[in-house]
């Protein structure tokens, strides 16, 4: 299933079979990012230059079943590239919400090249998000706005409304004084806000109400219950974070994944992904330039082995020809 990795003393989980599906999990205690700021990050290395597969990982709810983990089990935050062909080469950002999976509208572009790069996913509780790639932002904005979720609060803004008001007909037909005022009444001394709501006004025939046997001007005062619609801790919160694992399928194996972490600490975050992928990237370009060379010249080599063969071939062949001639 996966393999350690010992190129720069750095171990690492590694694909090793073509065409394979792959899962593995790493549970711990569960914990709730509510009112917290979540980062996710993580090193991914496709060694093999991926042509189609993905080099993502999820993070799980702690009550997920690790020994059957597949591709329907339930997560909660989807992160990282997605390569396959010429079309897709993008950076998944899939949050779990309301019972459905949520992608980020907006396209990101990953990395296609054989070096290790850092992804990092930060979310945090003012709906803000950004996405970073060895260490620099390439995407930000509103989780609301960037994962079309404003529709959807506001189609369940306006249903929890509508059940209100649906209330508010039903109190009207049968308790109408305790609705309507005079019209030159004014707020009680003993009216408490914070038990008895906003003090408000309306005319009487304002949003299709009508007060039957009722002569003279009348003012209309009702307290709407709160809606019952997306909260903010709902788009970007999750209770039991317990787990974070790989869940997927790559056509020719070799990605490595390394350095997980997840943490409430942007500032720490980032001094982790200096303290290991910082530290091997140099050494990585400068060993894949030598391992380079070494390819051209050995390349150069066996084309030169070639050549003189060919040489010597044709050197014995004029050689039996000329002494077929003499005779």
């Amino acid at each position: 299933m996966v393999s350690r990795n010992h190129d720069l003393a750095v171990t690492g989980l590694q694909t090793t079979q073509n065409s394979r599906f792959y899962a593995i999990s790493a549970s711990f205690k569960p914990f709730s990012n509510k009112g917290k700021t979540l980062v996710i990050q993580y090193t991914v290395k496709h060694e093999q230059k991926m042509d189609c597969g993905g080099g993502y990982i999820k993070v799980f709810p702690s009550d997920l079943d690790q020994k059957n983990m597949n591709g329907k089990s339930q997560y909660y935050i989807m992160f990282g590239p997605d390569i396959c062909g010429f079309d897709i080469k993008k950076v998944h950002v899939i949050l779990y919400f309301k019972n459905q999976y949520h992608s980020n509208k907006k396209t990101i572009r990953c990395k296609v090249d054989g070096f290790t790069h850092l992804y990092t996913l930060i979310l945090r509780p003012d709906l803000s998000y950004e996405v970073k790639i060895d260490g620099q932002s390439i995407e930000s904005g509103s989780i609301e706005y960037d994962w079309n979720l404003m529709s959807l609060k506001k189609m369940e803004k306006t249903s929890a409304e509508s059940r209100d008001w649906d209330q508010v007909e039903s109190d009207k037909a049968q308790d109408w004084e305790k609705h309507f005022l005079d019209a030159g009444a004014s707020k009680p001394s003993d009216w408490n806000s914070e038990l008895d709501g906003d003090w408000l006004q309306k005319p009487p025939y304002q949003d299709g109400l009508k007060a039957e046997g009722i002569d003279k001007d009348v003012w209309l005062h009702r307290e709407m219950k709160p809606a019952n619609y997306l909260t903010q801790y709902d788009l970007s919160e999750f209770e039991n974070i317990g787990a974070v694992g790989l869940e997927l399928w790559q056509v020719r194996s070799g990605t490595i994944f390394d350095n997980f972490l997840i943490t409430d600490d942007e500032e720490y975050a980032e001094r982790f992904g200096k303290a290991t992928w910082g530290e091997t990237k140099g050494p990585e370009k400068e060993m894949d330039a030598i391992q380079a060379k070494e390819e051209v010249k050995k390349a150069r080599e066996e084309d030169e082995e070639l050549l003189v063969g060919k040489f010597h071939s044709h050197s014995s062949h004029f050689s039996r020809f000329h002494r077929q001639g003499e005779l």
